[in-house]
C-alpha cells in the first residue's frame, strides 16, 4: 500500500493496535496508549518496541518532553484506510472496483445492506452529474 509518496508499508495486526488506539485518543504517552488495550494488556516495553517500529515506518511522529515523547499518528485512519482498499482491490480484484464490491454484494450483504449501498451511490451520481 502506498502511503504520501513512499514505499509499500503495510501494518501488521499488533501495529494496527496501536494506530486504531493512537486514532482514537489523537495523540498520547505510551502509558495512556497501553491503557487503552483491552486486558491482559501487552508490556509496555513491547507496545514500545511497536513504536518505535511505527515512527520507522512513518505512521507516528512525536513530541519530546524532557525524557517522554509524546506519540501522535502521522496519516488519518480514512487515509490508511482508502489506500489499504485501494491495495485490496489491486491484489485480489485486478484493479477492478466493481468485482469488488459484486464479491461483498454476493458473499456478505443483507438486502438492507444493499439498499443503503444503492442510496448511497444514486446520490454521489447525483452530486457528479450537478458538478458537470
Amino acid at each position: 500500500m502506498y502511503i504520501c509518496g513512499m514505499e509499500k508499508k503495510e501494518l501488521t495486526k499488533a501495529e494496527e493496535q496501536v494506530m486504531q488506539i493512537l486514532w482514537k485518543i489523537n495523540k498520547g504517552f505510551l502509558k495512556d496508549i497501553v491503557d487503552r488495550f483491552p486486558i491482559p494488556k501487552p508490556a509496555s516495553t513491547t507496545v514500545s518496541t511497536v513504536i518505535r517500529v511505527l515512527v520507522g515506518k512513518g505512521f507516528i511522529g512525536y513530541n519530546t518532553y524532557g525524557k517522554i515523547h509524546e506519540y501522535y499518528p502521522l496519516i488519518s485512519k480514512n487515509d490508511y484506510f482508502r489506500n489499504h482498499v485501494k491495495s485490496i482491490i489491486t491484489n485480489y480484484f485486478q484493479g477492478s472496483a466493481p468485482d469488488f464490491v459484486s464479491f461483498f454484494a454476493n458473499e456478505q450483504l443483507k438486502l438492507s445492506e444493499l439498499e443503503e449501498i444503492k442510496r448511497m451511490i444514486e446520490e454521489k451520481i447525483e452530486i457528479i452529474k450537478t458538478k458537470k
